[in-house]
């Protein structure tokens, strides 16, 4: 019953939205009309996903809650963000995040980020869909394969006809509705365990709610200072050059409504960590973990054995709410990139009614690639949380580092810019995906201010060099 009522609602949610859809600058940027705190609830909404829901809680009760050291990085990032490189994105009119790299290095820029953002995004999301389906593979039995297309075709049906109006506001929704079923497990599991106080106090003389670890290390997961260089550096590019969450500011009222959704996205995704890290720390104070199955699995069994019926279908719609305001977000912006970036610039066709039958099938094709990425995951044994975010590192410091390259050299042109972006992917490609390998050891905390040194670096260098055969 829960299950139907939410589906019904964004199904309501996304027909709602379906007359208001004139031409693409409704489609992809909701002409610039929504408010600040919606953005903002959904810029958190995206950025969390069914990885957060599921896999957190998974690492915390294995491990502590050191990881809530990295999201003390993205609030950080975020203020870097919005005071240095924001203002940029609201000087003219910039259909994607990649606008801004046309203007400062040439067209060849712009498609070359534009389709390494796609590339790795597909990617990353596709490993969302089947984190998604993990969990409904839990409750129903059906098959991986047939749960990655139930959550790939139910996110669509919204997707495609609200476009990213529906997206926020259906995001809205969602956030609120996951907060809710994760706080709901706690006081579960701590009635399993005795109380709150009870299980705070077995978890704190285990060790299990440790947030800091001050040492330096490369290697080591969670350290503070892991967590704020790399938190900050991996933040600033997701929410900086990432056109996934900049088409979400960019459809707010001015500037000073995107810092606010911003920075204020920065404070609630530390409270949001931190909700679903006690998560798992309750269960495992509820002894819900045998160490028998994945820690993906840990929350989603839990939610099937222990909890009452009715409540059961609250924190499963949770969720799928989580999973699919990422996944929907991900389809209207891949389709966004795909359109301004690459069809309307390659067919001199911008007539904004044709870019949004345009921008509608991209969609229903980004859809059906994410399904079919999404069982290329089945078998590894990594959590889908680290697992997403690694993959979105190989892209994330050359993006960056090409943004900082625009605003430190005025002498850096279009072919540093891509000698910047080609090497550094090309380097973080082997540095994540090599294993075993000499970068083996090296915390994936680190890959983001790693890419961007090496972006900075060689864009810097290559100027430099051009420079002086042009002197002489």
């Amino acid at each position: 019953m829960v299950m139907a009522a939410y589906f019904a609602a964004v199904l309501a949610i996304g027909a709602h939205f379906t007359r208001q859809q004139q031409d693409a600058a409704d489609y992809f940027l909701g002409r610039h009309s929504i408010p600040w705190w919606a953005v903002m609830l959904s810029v958190v909404a995206t950025e969390t996903s069914a990885l957060t829901v599921i896999s957190i809680p998974g690492i915390a009760a294995r491990g502590d809650l050191t990881f809530l050291q990295l999201p003390l990085g993205y609030l950080v990032g975020r203020v870097g963000i919005a005071l240095w490189l924001l203002p940029g994105y609201f000087r003219g009119e910039q259909e994607t995040a990649y606008t801004r790299l046309e203007t400062r290095f040439g067209p060849g820029t712009r498609r070359l980020a534009s389709g390494v953002f796609m590339t790795i995004r597909a990617m990353g999301d596709s490993v969302r869909v089947f984190a998604t389906a993990i969990p409904l593979h839990v409750v129903t039995g059906l098959s991986i394969f047939w749960c990655v297309v139930i959550v790939a075709v139910a996110t669509l049906a919204y997707t495609l006809t609200g476009g990213i109006k529906a997206v926020i506001w259906v995001d809205v929704m969602q956030m609120g509705l996951y907060v809710v079923a994760g706080l709901a497990a706690i006081a579960v599991a701590a009635g399993l365990a005795g109380g709150i106080g009870g299980a705070l106090t077995s978890a704190a003389d285990a060790g299990k709610l440790r947030v800091f670890d001050w040492q330096f290390s490369l290697s080591s997961t969670y350290t503070f200072w892991g967590g704020l260089i790399g938190g900050a550096l991996l933040s600033s590019a997701s929410h900086g050059t990432d056109h996934l969450m900049v088409q979400r500011l960019l459809a707010t009222r001015s500037l000073g409504d995107a810092r606010k959704a911003l920075i204020g996205s920065g404070v609630l995704v530390i409270a949001q960590f931190a909700v679903f890290l006690l998560v798992g720390t309750f269960l495992w104070a509820a002894g819900a973990d045998d160490g028998l199955i994945p820690g993906d699995e840990l929350f989603p069994t839990f939610v099937v054995d222990a909890l009452p019926q009715g409540l059961s279908g609250l924190v499963i719609a949770g969720i799928f709410a989580a999973a699919m305001s990422t996944v929907s977000s991900s389809l209207n912006s891949l389709a966004s990139a795909a359109t301004h970036d690459f069809y309307a610039p390659l067919t001199g066709n911008r007539d904004p009614r044709k870019l949004l039958v345009v921008g509608r099938w991209a969609t229903l094709g980004w859809a059906v690639v994410l399904a079919g990425g999404a069982l290329m995951f089945q078998s590894n044994d990594q959590p889908v949380v680290v697992l997403a975010l690694s993959i979105a590192s190989i892209t994330y410091g050359g993006l960056l580092g090409t943004y900082i390259i625009g605003g430190m050299s005025l002498k850096a042109r279009q072919p540093d810019a891509i000698a910047a972006i080609v090497t550094a992917t090309a380097v973080m490609l082997f540095v994540v995906l090599a294993k075993p390998g000499p970068f083996a050891d090296l915390a994936w905390p680190w890959y983001v201010p790693l890419g961007t040194t090496i972006a900075v670096s060689v864009g810097l260098g290559s100027s430099w060099l051009r420079s002086l055969k042009e002197v002489s």
